[in-house]
């Protein structure tokens, strides 16, 4: 949650995405996890939300090498897709290095061409 209202001297923010709205300050949140760590050392189990085992999880370095690792996959299959594009299209030069937007303005071009190839032929 973003919070609406940010004062800098008494540390407070204000936030109005509920219904009934919640005030707090930061040593309220530091309390609070003050509060958890004295319970984890004393063997109490603490509920976490789902968006805070979510956040848990995400910031454990397994977890970040996995989807660099995706991300770098998913990356790699969008370069050689604009690659393969890129061979398909007639330009001059033809080893010319063209960006990834030039390349779908020259595709759709094309396209609209050898369209115009199609009609012209069957008439």
């Amino acid at each position: 949650m973003s919070p609406s209202n940010v004062t800098s001297k008494s540390n407070t923010f204000q936030s109005t995405d509920c219904d009934e709205g919640w005030e707090c300050s930061w040593t309220d949140i530091t309390n609070d996890k003050k509060l958890e760590q004295q319970k984890q050392r004393f063997g109490e189990t603490v509920k976490l939300t789902r968006e805070e085992k979510r956040r848990k999880r995400r910031a454990s370095p397994k977890y970040r090498k996995a989807h660099a690792t995706r991300e770098r996959i998913r990356v790699e299959a969008f370069n050689t897709a604009f690659g393969q594009l890129r061979e398909l299209i007639p330009t001059l030069p033809p080893d010319k290095k063209l960006s990834k937007i030039e390349i779908l303005r020259l595709a759709i071009c094309y396209i609209s061409y050898l369209q115009n190839v199609l009609e012209l032929s069957e008439m």
